[in-house]
């Protein structure tokens, strides 16, 4: 606050990013040294629980009406200027047309995704889990799908970072969630015995409004709360660990289960985990790999399996491909598998039948 001007508002956008608002500030050249006294002030070393503490921040600017007459467009290429800046190890980065060569395409993406969302081009499909215990399809997983009507499918790997750092994100779940939990209400009434894994993002993990949408979206379909997974990555609870603890105890507490998404490729300590209510752990595709061959892969496989079981907790191992992998998670006890090895993810038909 001691280098801000008067006028400046600061406000968490979530996880570490935050945005800052300086209309006084009007020229490139003076903005780009009120980022770099932010992040010196930032940089100073501080004492957090007796240990020494130190911050580095990356800043991206847009500028009004240079860069754009929107929040909307303003905010998007301040979040590109910041990633700028992060791959050029630069403190400050003003927003460069030349430089952001995917601006166009992401801007376009983003105008079309809403829209999308309405239209029923943005759907979801099913990838089913195999439990070893029985050699049966017991559990599925919710894969978001979105069939633009111009270029054709777009990743999710590209369109749900871009709905992260927007509101978007909030409608493109609350539309994942409903269309699941009407699936599983339809396979329920056919009598297959299945729950069903939705995936979380980190900005939904932190919605405050969360608990009670899933609330309410399991009254409206008549659905169990249990047959309900929510899956969440290890990095986006340690986004706001605080928060995440009370949404995931008051998931908890709600009967939903928990699970933790691509287990040991994240940064949290096991002393924190332990203290979550989760039910089970999934066990990254990257460490099945050549596990057949890799002796690392094998051990860190070996290694989650056995935690899990001190733990109580049940483990799933993604991204199975090969008969070889199969056997080498059933000999270690696994209990769940899915992957390409018994069906990619699709349409709700191919599980129906």
């Amino acid at each position: 606050a001691e280098v801000l001007p008067a006028d400046a508002t600061i406000a968490r956008f979530g996880g570490d990013e935050f945005a800052l608002l300086v209309p006084s500030v009007a020229t490139a050249a003076a903005v780009v040294g009120l980022g770099e006294h932010v992040a010196e002030a930032l940089a100073q070393p501080f004492s957090l629980g007796g240990c020494r503490i130190e911050v580095e921040a990356s800043i991206g600017v847009a500028l009004h009406p240079e860069h754009g007459h929107d929040v909307e467009g303003l905010v998007q290429k301040a979040d590109t200027a910041m990633y700028l800046a992060k791959a050029a190890h630069l403190m400050v980065q003003v927003y460069d047309p030349s430089k952001d060569h995917n601006s166009r395409r992401r801007l376009a993406l983003l105008g079309d995704l809403s829209d999308s969302i309405s239209a029923g081009h943005v759907g979801v499909e099913f990838q089913p889990k195999l439990d070893l215990r029985t050699d049966e399809i017991d559990a599925v997983e919710a894969l978001v799908r979105w069939n633009h009507p111009e270029h054709g499918p777009i990743s999710p790997g590209e369109f749900i970072p871009l709905a992260e750092r927007t509101g978007l994100i909030q409608p493109l779940t609350s539309h994942v969630l409903d269309e699941s939990a009407r699936q599983l209400r339809d396979w329920r009434r056919l009598g297959l015995d299945l729950t069903m894994g939705v995936n979380l993002a980190a900005r939904s993990l932190i919605d405050l409004h969360l608990v009670q949408e899933i609330g309410e979206v399991i009254e409206r379909w008549g659905l169990e709360p249990a047959w309900l997974q929510l899956e969440i990555t290890e990095s986006s609870i340690m986004t706001d660990p605080a928060r995440a603890r009370r949404t995931l105890g008051d998931l908890d507490a709600m009967g939903v289960g928990l699970s933790i998404d691509d287990f040991g490729t994240g940064y949290s300590s096991l002393s924190y985990l332990r203290r979550l209510p989760i039910d089970i752990l999934k066990i990254d595709r990257s460490f099945l790999a050549d596990v057949g061959v890799n002796s690392d892969n094998q051990a860190i496989v070996r290694t989650i399996v056995a935690l899990a079981k001190t733990l109580r907790l049940e483990t799933v191992a993604e991204g199975v491909e090969t008969v070889e992998q199969y056997e080498l998670l059933a000999g270690l006890e696994v209990d769940r598998v899915q992957g390409f090895l018994f069906g990619p993810a699709g349409p709700a038909t191919v599980i129906s039948r």
